[in-house]
């Protein structure tokens, strides 16, 4: 009887310990290819086998009595360097992440709220086959009319939103692919669906407010994005009045210099500019400094783009987010009015990233 209690403790202990004992090879990710066509509706979905991926909707809302509020919706999903062969349904191969913030300047800063967990049970998960994305009670799920359905109740505030495209989706940088660094593989596949028209309902404090306005969605999927030297990025995305769409990103050093630079900008007839290099600058105008991390903002900007000039002017200072618990980082990320000589153009949002510590993806 001691020998088969003995025999039995050693194969319960080859089952549990030696595994633990040899080190998993770390996962292989997909690697962003130029050669790649995207494909919708499949490309509307996740990537599982890329790192890391994110759709991100920002916009202009507007109450029955003319009040303008900015609006934030990201998801993210994350594959971690957990061994894939890992049959456990416990087994955190895949993070999905959300931030949510609205920007009143009544409040004098963003409201915003964050979440986070482990992909599966039914809780937490994404789809391959279109934008279908769940953590706990928020969503976004694209219709099969192209409408998006935001459905989130954060801690000061709830969106009920509908975001209907009005215009062709946007490829960015070369058919989708997307320089963001001297290397061809810091990169993303990436697309934009800009001048989005909004509709729905946000409440706060019990009170539901119907609202409309404008937005804008990117989705991009990568598994090698930055630069080593790279510290974060400065982006916008803008709906002008006019029917166009613009967006600008620059990769920032540690000396504030641009390592990589990138603008799109869509006519009103469907023509598609694509501008690299030093056809674009950014150029602080005022800074603000964070009370909480004394991170030091350039929160208005003159942007020029291949001989046009746009300011870009905050709906309010403080949009700082917060993000520790879930991505760990701290962004500045708000709502922006584009002017041309003193008269409006347009209204995007702009993120600023690395300014109290280099972002790491």
């Amino acid at each position: 009887m001691p020998r088969l209690l003995a025999n039995c403790l050693i194969v319960v202990l080859s089952i549990f310990l030696i595994p633990a004992l040899v080190k998993a090879e770390p996962p292989r990710f997909a690697q962003v290819d130029p050669r790649t066509t995207l494909s919708f509706p499949r490309d509307f979905g996740a990537h599982p086998d890329f790192r890391t991926e994110w759709w991100y909707a920002t916009g202009w809302l507007q109450t029955a009595d003319g009040k303008q509020l900015g609006f934030q919706v990201t998801f993210f999903r994350s594959a971690t360097e957990h061994e894939r062969a890992n049959p456990s349904k416990f087994a955190p191969k895949q993070l999905i992440v959300a931030h949510a913030a609205l920007s009143d300047p009544t409040i004098g800063k963003l409201q915003h709220d964050q979440r986070v967990a482990r992909a599966g049970f039914g809780l937490a998960q994404t789809s391959e086959s279109t934008t279908d994305i769940k953590l706990g009670t928020w969503s976004m799920l694209r219709e099969a009319d192209g409408r998006y359905r935001v459905a989130l109740p954060a801690r000061d505030f709830s969106f009920d939103l509908t975001l209907t495209p009005t215009q062709p989706i946007l490829l960015q940088g070369s058919n989708g692919y997307s320089r963001k660094g001297p290397k061809p593989e810091q990169a993303s596949h990436y697309y934009s669906e800009p001048q989005l028209q909004v509709s729905g309902a946000i409440t706060r404090n019990g009170k539901t407010i119907k609202v409309t306005g404008s937005a804008w969605l990117d989705h991009e999927w990568s598994s090698t994005v930055l630069d080593p030297k790279a510290v974060g990025w400065d982006w916008v995305g803008a709906n002008l009045d006019d029917g166009r769409a613009l967006m600008a990103f620059r990769i920032r050093g540690a000396d504030g210099s641009s390592l990589w630079q990138h603008a799109s900008l869509r006519e009103k007839d469907g023509r598609l500019r694509q501008i690299n290099g030093d056809a674009i600058r950014f150029t602080p105008v005022r800074f603000w400094r964070s009370p909480r991390t004394q991170a030091k903002y350039p929160v208005e900007v003159t942007l020029d783009i291949d001989q046009q000039r746009w300011q870009l002017r905050p709906l309010q200072d403080d949009q700082e987010l917060d993000s520790r618990q879930s991505t760990g980082a701290v962004y500045w990320e708000g709502a922006v009015t584009l002017e041309r000589d003193g008269r409006r153009e347009g209204r995007g949002y702009l993120e600023m990233t690395g300014y109290v510590k280099p972002l790491k993806l």
